[in-house]
């Protein structure tokens, strides 16, 4: 049975907002408050993170709106076992990154606890831990010391570290003087190569170049890989889905799910959609139809069968739609519209079955199925429009817009258009193509 790595019990973290100060209108008054405000700053600057039992109990009874309070956490729970690797997603100030300063040990809950079993290193700024006036090497045997090394233990790992962050040139000139790339790539290789037990890494990496991006993914599921616990946050949804096993969801400082990663992070994308991915019309009456056909179903479904709203990147998906035909002698044209979330078109899709097209269809019942295949989508939500019309004339029998919704999760798998390059790739489609280079000796 796994140990528990991290167990977060109800943590909470209330900021004081500053609110404008009423000034006196007299000069008794400015006088009395020049004599009173060093005692006053001195009050508010002790009231900033400091909260007693009755401020608490008061910003429970007004469920925390208050206009100088800020709950950057309320109430938060989950447990992280040893070995796991979860992912930590949500939109800007959801409380990600106070959720990993508590963590780290670097701010204090107002309220909850944290249980932490093993020796934690964190990277969440661009040089987290550094002396700007100390050299490379010395900020290196730096952090060694912070983390409770020794300095033999540092020595064996010192040349892994400068190869991993390739900062070899620069190594003795003060760190103040490096680029924010040179900082996170020093920084990464501290925290990763002098091996703690629960590794805590916040959304720096963006600030690396796309090769280097890599090489941290790599090294952290290598770290996942011994055995060792890995928090990482980020807004790259397939560098989430790739690295982590699960995946907690903040969104403005409240858990809203936690579970396996392609899941919570097909429903994050989805977050605001007000469609699913099975519509069904169980009263014909209020069904949409036309004097031809009427519209039963339509959903979104998987090679089994089965109704679903996310999709990894290289699976197929099916959208279909149940009708029936209500007076028969007429040709049909069912057809479905994909559009991506900022309503582009990306497609549309005709039924050109051959047993159909171009075919009067007799009065019935009707499954129409169409099939995206694999690696044609790029990452993202999707929304649907589900169409049914007449042939000669071109009539339409219903139009259901944006009635189904599902997401796209991409990976960095060896199959997909992406590969191993870890930023998004552009567009709509992100398909598989053949290349094919030749070489000729100059």
């Amino acid at each position: 049975m796994s140990q528990i790595a991290v167990n977060v019990e109800g943590i909470s973290k209330i900021y004081r907002l500053g609110v404008k100060e009423r000034s006196s209108d007299n000069i008794a008054g400015m006088i009395w408050d020049f004599v009173r405000s060093p005692l006053n700053n001195f009050r508010k600057y002790r009231s900033l993170y400091r909260f007693d039992e009755a401020e608490l109990q008061g910003l429970e009874a007004e469920n925390g709106q208050m206009d100088d309070i800020l709950w950057a956490l309320k109430n938060v729970s989950f447990s992280v076992d040893e070995g796991e690797v979860v992912g930590i997603i949500g939109g800007n100030g959801a409380g990600k990154s106070t959720l990993l300063k508590i963590l780290s040990r670097i701010t204090p809950p107002t309220t909850g606890e944290v249980i932490i079993r093993g020796r934690v290193s964190s990277l969440l700024e661009v040089g987290t831990g550094f002396h700007p006036e100390l050299t490379g090497r010395e900020n290196v045997y730096l952090n060694g010391t912070i983390l409770g090394m020794r300095k033999k233990e540092v020595d064996q790992r010192f040349d892994e570290i400068v190869a991993f962050s390739e900062v070899e040139k620069f190594l003795d000139t003060p760190v103040k003087r490096y680029s924010s790339g040179m900082r996170v790539r020093l920084a990464f290789a501290v925290a990763a190569h002098l091996e703690p037990e629960i590794l805590i890494v916040d959304e720096v990496l963006a600030v690396g170049d796309a090769a280097f991006q890599q090489k941290c993914m790599n090294k952290m599921q290598d770290v996942g890989k011994e055995g060792r616990t890995v928090l990482f946050v980020s807004h790259n949804m397939p560098a989430v889905t790739s690295l982590c096993d699960r995946v907690i969801w903040l969104d403005q400082g409240k858990k809203v799910s936690e579970g396996p990663a392609r899941e919570i992070v097909g429903d994050y994308l989805l977050a605001g959609s007000t469609t699913t991915a099975c519509r069904q019309w169980n009263d014909t009456e209020s069904a949409p139809a036309g004097r031809f056909a009427r519209l039963l179903a339509t959903r979104v479904i998987t090679e089994k069968g089965d109704v679903a709203e996310h999709f990894d990147i290289q699976q197929p998906v099916g959208i279909q739609m149940e009708y029936e035909v209500l007076e028969g002698g007429e040709v049909m044209l069912p057809h479905f519209r994909v559009k991506n979330e900022d309503g582009v078109l990306v497609f549309v899709t005709l039924d050109h079955d051959p047993e159909w097209y171009q075919r009067p269809r007799p009065a019935g019942f009707y499954t129409s199925t169409v099939w995206i295949p694999g690696n044609f989508l790029n990452e993202g939500p999707y929304f649907v429009d589900c169409a049914l019309i007449t042939r000669h004339p071109d009539i339409p029998q219903f139009n259901e817009l944006a009635v189904l919704s599902f997401a796209i999760a991409g990976s960095m798998e060896p199959g997909t258009a992406r590969g191993d390059w870890p930023g998004r790739l552009s567009g709509v489609v992100s398909p598989v193509l053949e290349w094919k280079t030749d070489y000729r000796k100059g």
